[in-house]
């Protein structure tokens, strides 16, 4: 996977007196998506709705923390992370997210997912975590390259 536009290299800040919210169906797909999830991310509500929620999966995440996050609500029990994630433009924020299931009647029939933003620390302890986590499972790892 190759990104060549200096978008990619561009922050969107999250602002503290926000949250991000969604909803999807139990097999990810957007089914809410709050106004602060659209700008933050680029895209409108209704290109957010309906798509895997994966559409904005950064490739600096290790694929551990999605696995690691299924296996966790499908437990049925609550996940929280940090995250950094893509937007359309091909820029990225970061969140720490919580992840739970909504039930109705006692059944789970959908997951949440509240997001807030973290400190410039946290990002780089993160993403130095997140770099050493990508090695030790064999994970694709990120290679800049100036010519």
């Amino acid at each position: 996977m190759e990104f060549n536009e200096a978008e990619f290299l561009f922050e969107v800040e999250v602002p503290y007196d926000e949250l991000i919210v969604s909803r999807t169906n139990l097999e990810g797909i957007i089914t809410y998506a709050n106004e602060t999830f659209a700008q933050i991310s680029g895209y409108t509500n209704d290109e957010l709705i309906g798509q895997h929620h994966n559409i904005v999966r950064h490739p600096d995440m290790p694929k551990y923390c999605f696995t690691e996050l299924w296996d966790t609500i499908k437990k049925e029990q609550k996940w929280v992370g940090n995250v950094k994630n893509l937007t359309k433009n091909g820029g990225y924020y970061w969140v720490k997210a919580t992840v739970s299931g909504v039930y109705k009647d006692g059944t789970l029939v959908e997951y949440k997912s509240i997001r807030v933003p973290i400190s410039q620390e946290e990002k780089l302890q993160t993403l130095k975590d997140y770099d050493k986590l990508k090695i030790e499972t064999n994970d694709k790892q990120r290679h800049i390259v100036y010519k």
